[in-house]
């Protein structure tokens, strides 16, 4: 719980401004399409800095490093807090996402190496409900404080926070050993920094245009050539700061495969539905924000479930079973209207965030399952940033379909624009569920504790040698 609330204030922060960049603008002498690479800059720095944590937690400890990383986030903070100028708001959001960068991964690894592994998906049925809330709590909560205080609250509010994380972590988290002090992959480290980065914001420009698209689309050219670079660096370097070996191990390769192809459709969700729910349904800011938070009471109903469900029936039938089911909710989404009830609504999205919630508990859990020890900094590494990559190619996808779908009619959006994104949204993330058929029915029972069909003294498929 101590990391899932520093996760929770990651999360939130990392769409928190949506709502109010109107008024941050204002206030700051700017216009409110530039200030939009406030939120570029965030996530750039998440894409930078990721690789770099897995290290950072080898040398010098995870422990340490999560409560720097709170640290970190929190100056940011006070420095987005006092920021007086465009330059000076985009380069406080970079240095809140240095701190996000090593907040995310580095909790999951505490949580892997301190948790037995039979106990796993309970702890990440805790750990993903922050990941699933904080987007969609950001939106409304941005509003509220910018409407009845200030922009500046949405900012202070994480002082007092960050704070107590850091008593909290200081008192209950146990020092985990640091495992491996291997060198510094500086070349790698480069190469991984200008792959991600250009991706990112090639991303973040082409689905929100606050310069000419044309930049976006050189920035991913730039970071593919860069990430062909560093994976032929990776094949000759002894200790790459990323280490693409790790996809040999077949449940890890299929976890990232699958669960980065569904993450394609959450990332899409908290910006579809709001501006869905604005300029279509003429719901207000605040208004959509309480509606599309009901999925988050969903994300938090699936704790309660997840260990059993993957206990009764295994991962691959259950993250097969959850993909189909919370991508076709996902697509329910395209068949609504000002005219349908509003409680089937939410109802919809009560369901679909249930659902997305067990899928994504599973997936974080079965990450792991053939992963030693030695090798836990690098997993969460690489699934870190292939969940950074997803959601905001998610954003991408959907802002892709919007522009599309738009220039075959005259004006501006219209609903049927947003039903085209829901529908080729979910038709990209349902993919999801094909890197499971792959796997035997006993994949990971170390972890899920599915032994119904294992016969006597056989051992799990993806138990570590």
């Amino acid at each position: 719980m101590v990391l899932a609330v520093a996760l929770f204030m990651e999360n939130m922060d990392s769409t928190v401004i949506a709502t109010s960049l109107p008024a941050i603008a204002t206030d700051i002498g700017a216009e409110p399409i530039s200030l939009k690479l406030a939120l570029t800059a965030y996530f750039v720095a998440l894409a930078i800095f990721i690789p770099l944590s897995g290290w950072m937690a080898d040398r010098f400890g995870a422990k340490s490093i999560f409560r720097v990383a709170i640290v970190v986030f929190v100056v940011g903070s006070i420095c987005c807090a006092f920021s007086d100028s465009l330059l000076t708001f985009v380069l406080a959001r970079f240095l809140q996402g240095i701190g996000g960068s090593m907040m995310t991964p580095v909790a999951r690894l505490v949580l892997v190496r301190s948790t037995p592994r039979n106990e796993l998906v309970s702890a990440m049925a805790w750990l993903t409900i922050p990941a699933l809330i904080g987007p969609i709590t950001g939106p409304p909560l941005g509003g509220f404080l910018t409407t009845y205080l200030s922009w500046h609250w949405i900012f202070w509010i994480n002082v007092p926070i960050g704070i107590i994380g850091i008593i909290l972590v200081t008192r209950f988290l146990n020092e985990v050993e640091v495992r491996n002090e291997r060198p510094i992959d500086v070349p790698g480290l480069i190469l991984s920094a200008v792959t991600f980065a250009g991706i990112m914001f090639g991303f973040s420009v082409i689905s929100l245009p606050a310069i000419p698209t044309v930049a976006g689309y050189t920035a991913i050219a730039v970071g593919v050539v860069t990430g062909l670079l560093y994976l032929r660096h990776a094949r000759r370097a002894e200790y790459p700061i990323l280490d693409p070996k790790m996809f040999r191990l077949p449940l890890f390769r299929n976890a990232i495969i699958g669960g980065s192809l569904f993450r394609i459709g959450i990332g899409a969700f908290p910006f579809l539905m709001p501006l869905m729910l604005q300029l279509t349904f003429g719901l207000t800011p605040f208004e959509s924000g309480l509606t599309t938070f009901v999925a988050a009471i969903g994300a938090i109903i699936s704790k309660f479930g997840a260990e059993r469900l993957y206990r009764r029936f295994g991962f691959p039938r259950t993250l097969m079973m959850t993909a189909v089911i919370g991508c076709g909710f996902l697509a329910i989404n395209g068949l609504f209207t000002p005219t349908v009830p509003h409680w089937l609504l939410m109802a919809s999205l009560l369901i679909g965030g249930l659902t997305r919630s067990f899928f994504f508990t599973g997936v974080n859990a079965l990450v792991f399952s053939d992963v030693d020890e030695a090798r836990t900094s690098q997993a969460t590494a690489i699934n870190a940033v292939s969940q950074q990559l997803s959601v905001a190619g998610g954003v991408a996808v959907a802002g892709g379909a919007l522009e599309l779908a738009s220039r075959t009619h005259a004006g501006g959006l219209i609903l049927a624009d947003f039903h085209i994104a829901w529908f080729v949204v979910a038709a990209v993330a349902v993919s999801s569920a094909i890197p499971f058929l792959r796997l035997p029915p006993d994949a990971g029972s170390d972890v899920s504790g599915h032994r119904a069909k294992i016969a006597k003294g056989m051992k799990p498929a993806g138990t570590p040698a």
